[in-house]
């Protein structure tokens, strides 16, 4: 079989599991041929398809993450390994780093509370020359991927990831302070309905977040103005539907708090600023 035909038969298979069947497919093509999506379709349409394209197939149809098994996801102009037990990083987080980038552009010490697979953090660090980040993760595999990221892209220097629980007391007592504070943390409430990909896949401790989905927002707010330099800055990723609750509780602790919407228009970070002394809070 040729590889046009093979990619039209897996576009049509995978239309039952997936919305862009025909872009995984050929994504899948492209991984087992070891060639770009765009040099497949110039050059290997023709060619004879790779014994090994079926069973990347059947992985997909049994809605394994497409990232997990080519084993990267672009995001903000890199290319990131991720894999399982790593949150696979999503367009819609980019907006962190632009609220970031806008709010703190002058930033030299970035801390990503979560870093899963370093993306924001690294992202953020390939944009600001000036900076160094500290990613912090309770997850030994995740800080793991995340520092193979950042040697890959030539940022190890700038960029130390430390196993750190922020639940647990004393976790940043020697870490010191920060111009700029970005977490995309657990945010999903505990009895939502997921997509096969993300609910039978994706690591839990990443998602889920209590039966509203505020217990990570509660426990880090609190904490962030320890964190903050004078005039730092904080950026969270939120869900959708969460802006005001999760903007009540930082003006609670003293913030100022402005909301940054995705490309899609919906409400995904919010930007902090201290607007009380260090350490005083509200309520």
């Amino acid at each position: 079989m040729k590889v046009a035909e093979a990619l039209r038969e897996a576009a049509a298979r995978l239309a039952r599991t997936s919305d862009t069947a025909r872009l995984d497919a050929e994504l899948l093509m492209a991984h087992a041929l070891s060639v770009s999506r765009s040099d497949l379709l110039l050059r290997h349409m023709a060619e004879p398809a790779p014994a090994s394209f079926a069973a990347l197939v059947d992985r997909r149809a049994a809605h394994e993450p497409l990232a997990y098994i080519v084993g990267e996801q672009e995001f903000f102009g890199l290319t990131l390994a991720v894999g399982p037990g790593v949150l696979i990083p999503r367009g819609d987080s980019e907006c962190v780093v632009e609220a970031a980038l806008a709010a703190a552009p002058a930033a030299r010490r970035v801390l990503d509370m979560g870093t899963g697979s370093g993306a924001l953090l690294l992202a953020l660090l390939d944009q600001l020359p000036q900076a160094a980040g500290v990613g912090i993760d309770g997850s030994p595999s995740a800080l793991a991927m995340a520092a193979a990221n950042a040697a890959r892209l030539g940022l190890a220097r700038r960029a130390d990831m430390l196993l750190r629980d922020w639940t647990q007391p004393g976790w940043a007592d020697d870490l010191g302070r920060f111009d700029l504070v970005i977490s995309n943390p657990p945010y999903v409430e505990q009895a939502a309905p997921l997509e096969p990909d993300v609910r039978d896949y994706e690591p839990a401790s990443a998602l889920f977040a209590g039966p509203e989905g505020l217990d990570d927002y509660r426990r880090i707010i609190p904490q962030l103005p320890q964190l903050l330099s004078e005039n730092g800055v904080a950026v969270l990723e939120i869900g959708a539907s969460q802006a005001a609750v999760v903007s009540e509780i930082a003006r609670n602790h003293g913030f100022a708090v402005e909301v940054r919407q995705d490309l899609g228009g919906r409400d995904r970070a919010l930007v902090l600023r201290l607007t009380l002394g260090k350490g005083e809070s509200s309520s």
